[in-house]
């Protein structure tokens, strides 16, 4: 089976402000396909693994789209982030019914015939007992003309690598077998860190003094998080750079803010 080949585009050549201040990072965004999933019939987890993979690789997700099975808005979508991120990464509409039309979306996206892939079609030819790969199943191995395969150990169906899109099954079993079999071919910038601080204070308290700090830390990720563990209430703050100085500096100063305001801060 051909191995995805990914080439990361230069971050400093984004079109996105945030990215191209920072060559360190390398950028990606995550397109989940489905009506099932905007309709509430079907709960996403694919995203939760993708952010924590993703980060564990130095790649940093800076967004997430979720769209319908509609050939205009799929195409719409792609076409936006693959020029604004390294990689783009989709999941669902690669299955074998007539909703599965990410395949053909993503061809349309760039300008190439949705074509028969031999390498995939052999694959199908072998899973299937004869007479089994109707054309219904057959759908699954079309791809964008110029397609590289992604191994699917699951299911056999493979997913597929264009340019800087990276197109992957909805199912999560399958999903996660089908990133680890091209995650050997991403490749990530500085990694991104990330400290939590607990705080056992109300977050209108530390609001002014939190935002003060992400003012004088612009190049430090910080968010606040109000938990509750029995009647006690407080917040998780998370700050995240891929500047492991400057995280420290930022950790400390939001530390001594807590301090100030009557609290000793957690970290965890």
């Amino acid at each position: 089976m051909s191995s995805p080949s990914a080439s990361v585009p230069s971050a400093a050549a984004s079109q996105d402000p945030g990215v191209a201040e920072n060559p360190a990072i390398v950028s990606a965004c995550v397109i989940v396909i489905g009506n099932e999933i905007l309709s509430g019939r079907t709960r996403d987890a694919n995203l939760g693994f993708l952010a924590e993979q993703l980060t564990g690789i130095g790649v940093w997700l800076m967004e997430a789209r979720v769209v319908p099975d509609i050939e205009a808005v799929i195409v719409e979508t792609l076409n936006e982030v693959r020029h604004r991120f390294d990689y783009v990464f989709t999941t669902g509409g690669i299955g074998p019914t007539h909703d599965d039309i990410t395949s053909a979306s993503v061809a349309k996206a760039f300008g190439v015939p949705c074509t028969l892939h031999p390498e995939a079609h052999a694959l199908l030819k072998a899973h299937y007992a004869e007479g089994q790969l109707n054309e219904a199943r057959l759908r699954m191995a079309h791809t964008p003309e110029g397609a590289t395969l992604i191994e699917n150990p699951v299911s056999t169906a493979p997913g597929f690598q264009i340019g800087n899109v990276f197109v992957m099954a909805g199912i999560p079993s399958v999903m996660q077998a089908m990133f680890e079999s091209l995650k050997p071919c991403l490749t990530g910038g500085t990694p991104v860190r990330s400290v939590t601080l607990a705080v056992s204070l109300p977050e209108g308290t530390i609001a002014q003094g939190l935002g003060a700090a992400q003012d004088r830390f612009a190049d430090v990720e910080m968010g606040s998080y109000p938990y509750r563990t029995g009647d006690r209430f407080g917040v998780r703050i998370v700050l995240r750079s891929v500047d492991e100085v400057l995280l420290e500096a930022a950790v400390e100063a939001v530390s001594e803010m807590i301090r100030e305001l009557g609290d000793e801060p957690t970290r965890e």
